[in-house]
């Protein structure tokens, strides 16, 4: 019988997705050998195998990602006529729920009192209403985050690729090349692209520079889109009213670095998009698109989320 081989933290939480093929869930207990046997076996994946697992997975036809972003297959070495597809799509609401929790931490400066032991008012605070956002990124999880804003009241300026696609809660949009000519009035930088080749050090010394200087900034979507020493060095100098982090580069982040030492920063260890074992409702949007996609494979239909590999 055709093999479906399902890698994944979540446990005995595994929902029937199929009935065509015979189903094999690994967790994190899987030994290596049992891991390189089950990879061997199967025609179909859902979850995370390394490169080097991949190299024996001779049967293999398709790999549905349980993570919205590819990173890990893109340096090279993912076996050659077979299909990778993501979760895009199952992460914008927490994602977009952790962006606003860090926004409102650091406007009211939460976290600041939280690490002080005094009775002591910390001063001006900062207010989302009437404010102005530029968001890096109008798909699942930019937009999640703009309908958010929008609520707020908040002015909305996105940042994305296609500026002809219809983008309901953003006011304005703009691409990468244009967007520092809305800097001086960005109150709040939020940022949720993905890794690539014109994402990866955007935000340089130059461009940081560039942002007003009581801006917030909060970054859910991958570490190397900032420059990590060039944002502590421009903390360290004053800059900024604050600053959250749930993605760094490299990452984790050394435990002796200044930015976990400064109130008005929030550092979270790439939890945003956390499902198994954390929230239900995304659990369950992630084998929505995984049981989705194995009723088009059978079918012949196009996967939804296919990734085009460099």
């Amino acid at each position: 019988m055709r093999k479906l081989l399902i890698i994944s933290d979540c446990g005995a939480n595994v929902p029937d997705l199929t009935k065509e093929f015979s189903v094999t869930a690994l967790g994190a207990d899987a030994s290596p050998e049992e891991r390189l046997m089950r990879i061997s076996e199967a025609e179909v994946i859902i979850g995370e195998p390394t490169i080097e697992e991949l190299s024996c997975a001779k049967n293999l036809r398709w790999l549905q990602m349980t993570w919205a972003g590819a990173d890990r297959y893109l340096k090279g070495g993912f076996p050659q006529d077979v299909l990778l597809t993501t979760a895009s799509g199952a992460f914008g609401d927490t994602i977009a729920e952790h962006a606003l929790a860090m926004l409102f931490s650091l406007c009211r400066r939460l976290s600041a009192y939280g690490r002080s032991s005094d009775w002591l008012d910390l001063g001006s605070e900062k207010q989302l209403s009437d404010g102005r956002a530029l968001v890096f990124g109008c798909g699942d999880i930019g937009s999640a985050i703009a309908k958010r804003l929008k609520a707020l009241n908040v002015h909305t300026i996105g940042v994305c690729q296609d500026l002809k696609k219809s983008r309901p809660y953003f006011d304005v949009l703009t691409n990468l090349d244009c967007a520092p000519a809305f800097f001086d009035e960005a109150d709040f930088i939020l940022c949720a692209l993905p890794h690539n080749e014109e994402t990866a050090g955007y935000f340089g010394k130059e461009r940081l520079s560039m942002l007003k200087e009581d801006a917030v900034i909060v970054n859910v979507g991958r570490g190397s889109f900032l420059d990590i020493s060039a944002l502590t060095e421009l903390l360290q100098a004053g800059k900024y009213f604050g600053v959250g982090l749930d993605v760094v580069d490299p990452e984790p982040l050394p435990p002796e670095h200044p930015l976990w030492s400064m109130s008005n920063v929030v550092l979270t260890p790439h939890v945003a998009g956390v499902s198994f074992g954390h929230l239900p409702s995304t659990e369950e949007k992630i084998w929505e698109i995984c049981r989705e996609n194995l009723r088009r494979y059978l079918a012949g239909e196009p996967l939804r989320n296919q990734v085009i590999l460099p």
